[in-house]
């Protein structure tokens, strides 16, 4: 199935490209009009305002940043599986869920419950393989 002219499978690269910055909107949420001397967001320095951040709103930072990090590998699973002739229904199945476990580990990072974000953390991983090895 596709929609203008991209598999589900590919749409959902556009999806995992912004969760990040979906997590650094989350992780600056009502602080942008606050002024930096009051606590506020500083948008001059934001990675060092970002790192005296506590809480959810570090959760949130920690989050975006390991989005990031597991961006290229999915990227890279999903061109490969096009390029090998995947099932395409099995492919794009496996797409929703990968993004589905990951909503769920953000989610899990911000409400801090560790267990449950490096379950979700994994089974993204193994859907991850999985993908890449259809």
């Amino acid at each position: 199935m596709t929609y203008a002219g991209l598999t589900v499978a590919y749409w959902t690269v556009i999806v995992v490209a912004l969760l990040p910055i979906g997590c650094a909107v989350l992780a600056k949420w009502g602080m942008a009009g606050r002024p930096p001397k009051d606590g506020g967001f500083d948008n001059h320095d934001p990675r060092a305002w970002l790192a005296r951040q506590g809480g959810w709103r570090a959760r949130a930072n920690a989050a975006q940043a390991n989005c990031f990090e597991s961006m290229p590998f999915y990227i890279g699973a999903v061109i490969i599986a096009h390029q090998h002739g995947a099932f395409q229904m099995r492919l794009d199945l496996l797409a929703l869920l990968y993004v589905l476990l990951r909503l769920t580990y953000i989610l899990f990072y911000l409400a801090d419950m560790a267990t449950l974000r490096s379950t979700a953390w994994t089974l993204a991983l193994v859907i991850n393989i999985a993908i890449l090895f259809i």
